[in-house]
């Protein structure tokens, strides 16, 4: 199952591991079957401590769950976690194996002080970037706590179970047989949804800090830039964000950020993340910025509200709060997000094996996302809304030449109808003849481009009529002290260097303004 170079370095990693513990594999006579075994067997033959069974009676066939003779754990693969998914395996091993997990003193108290009956189920793909964070968070919660039981399952390989439960998109959990998320989340974001009174604990920490000299809005390439900048400089420097990282891990591959080859966006915000940390950065993570309450004079403290009833203080503020995907606007996207409404490809792209799904926008993304669909649904139909596809020509030329793409140019989709459980199929209008036509489909897959998130910040900073910040060569907004940078602003080329680059100059720009008032 594993290749020579993979054994080498998975037999590194499993030298961490402390404590003996089993594996115990529910088998049947299928080939996904023989394979996990294989995977399995590989395993243990690289790790003293670690032994196999294989008289599991789970009835999700293949998978297998991880004991400990020591203490009681519920932790279960259902299905075969290799792609995005191997990291989460190495990590559950090495956990269950007694290596400690990268979680604070008070997170890992926090976990463990939980009390109650917790069954989570987590719907991954194999192909998807976003599903190992939800997988790895819910696997070491599990590790720590018996009360939490864990099991993630590969929709791909459990397709009944998929259709049954209508699962459209990864990764979805459902905790106690309902559905609980969908999307990424990290073990904060479980806690703050499972633990009654985090929330509130957690905003009157914030609203006990002392005021920042420099106060970060937003964790994505452009905060975290700006946060290194300013903290290189020796100033009190906080980052509150919604998640950090930003709209980065949500991006599959990465081959144009200079110097680096090739990346992908979840191990990019990592790296973000952990070059921050590097510094004396007050990092407030799942803080969704309300308002703005600018300073009344120069030099004095402006204040930032979050949804949480929070408020932090700060003699310069930047905001870099991003953009997020936009959206159609149309009747039925939101009755049906997630139930055939999708917005990335490379997650939940694999549950529409075999289906028909279109890809609105003819971008580069939108052109990526039809190539990358194309090979693996049964038909890919294209709708531009212009009179001819924008992506670049190569990705274009590769699209024409695939035999199961149709693409339609001057296409205005005009509503998502569905079943009301799922989407079955999308209407759109010839902008040419004004007449209405619909696609029977399973699913449609939305690429139309950026919106800024900017909407709280109405009546206070000047914004242009699309929503995007007004910056001046420094990164100045209209009110002093309170800079800008990244895609939120009007800067053109949404692009994750140029957003770097803009984060380190508003930082030294408020260094500058700090230094003058």
């Amino acid at each position: 199952m594993l290749d020579a170079s993979m054994k080498t370095q998975l037999k590194a990693y499993l030298e961490k591991v402390t404590r003996p513990f089993e594996i115990v594999a529910s088998l049947d006579d299928s080939d996904k079957s023989r394979e996990l075994l294989s995977l399995l067997q590989d395993i243990t033959s690289l790790c003293s401590k670690i032994t196999l069974r294989e008289d599991g009676q789970d009835v999700r066939r293949p998978s297998f769950s991880l004991q400990r003779s020591d203490a009681e754990m519920h932790l279960r693969f259902a299905g075969i976690p290799m792609g995005h998914e191997f990291t989460s395996l190495i990590l559950a091993l090495l956990q269950t194996g007694g290596h400690p997990p990268k979680l604070s003193d008070e997170k890992v108290a926090q976990v463990k002080a939980l009390k109650g009956d917790f069954v989570f189920e987590t719907f991954f793909s194999l192909s998807c970037q976003n599903c190992p964070d939800v997988v790895q968070a819910l696997n070491v919660m599990a590790v720590l706590n018996p009360d939490i039981k864990h099991v993630a399952i590969d929709g791909a390989l459990f397709q009944k179970e998929v259709d049954e439960r209508q699962i459209m998109s990864v990764p979805s959990v459902f905790l106690n047989g309902e559905l609980f998320f969908q999307g990424r989340m990290g073990v904060d974001v479980i806690l703050a949804k499972i633990d009654t009174g985090a929330a509130k604990r957690e905003a009157e920490k914030l609203n006990e800090k002392e005021p920042f000299e420099v106060l970060i809005v937003g964790g994505g390439p452009a905060g975290a830039a700006a946060a290194i900048y300013a903290a290189r400089k020796g100033i009190r420097t906080g980052v509150a964000a919604e998640r950090f990282g930003g709209q980065v891990l949500d991006t599959m591959a990465i081959e144009n950020f200079v110097s680096v080859q090739e990346t992908e966006g979840p191990r990019l915000a990592r790296q973000l993340e952990e070059h921050v940390k590097h510094y004396d950065v007050d990092i407030m993570n799942l803080q969704r910025a309300a308002a703005l309450i600018p300073a009344t004079e120069p030099g004095g403290y402006h204040e930032i509200r979050f949804d949480s009833g929070a408020s932090v203080k700060a003699r310069s503020v930047i905001l870099a709060t991003g953009a997020r995907w936009r959206e159609l606007n149309v009747p039925g996207e939101q009755q049906y997000r997630n139930k055939g409404v999708a917005y990335c490809p490379h997650c939940d792209g694999p549950l529409y094996k075999g289906k028909n799904v279109a890809v609105a926008g003819g971008g580069n993304s939108g052109i990526e996302a039809a190539i990358d669909l194309a090979g693996i649904v049964n038909h890919v139909t294209v709708l531009e809304f212009a009179d001819s596809l924008r992506a670049d020509e190569v990705l274009q030329r590769k699209l024409r030449s695939l035999p199961n793409v149709d693409i339609i140019t001057m296409a205005q989709t005009m509503e998502v109808v569905g079943d009301g459980q799922k989407m079955t199929g999308l209407i759109y209008k010839d902008r040419r003849s004004e007449e209405l036509h619909t696609l029977k489909l399973d699913g449609v897959f939305v690429q139309i481009g950026l919106l800024p998130n900017s909407e709280w910040l109405k009546g206070t900073v000047t914004t242009t009529a699309h929503g995007e910040i007004e910056i001046d060569s420094k990164g100045s907004t209209n009110i002093p002290g309170v800079f800008a940078a990244g895609d939120v602003t009007n800067v053109p080329y949404k692009q994750i260097i140029i957003a770097m680059g803009e984060g380190s100059r508003s930082a030294l720009s408020a260094f500058d303004y700090l230094i003058r008032h």
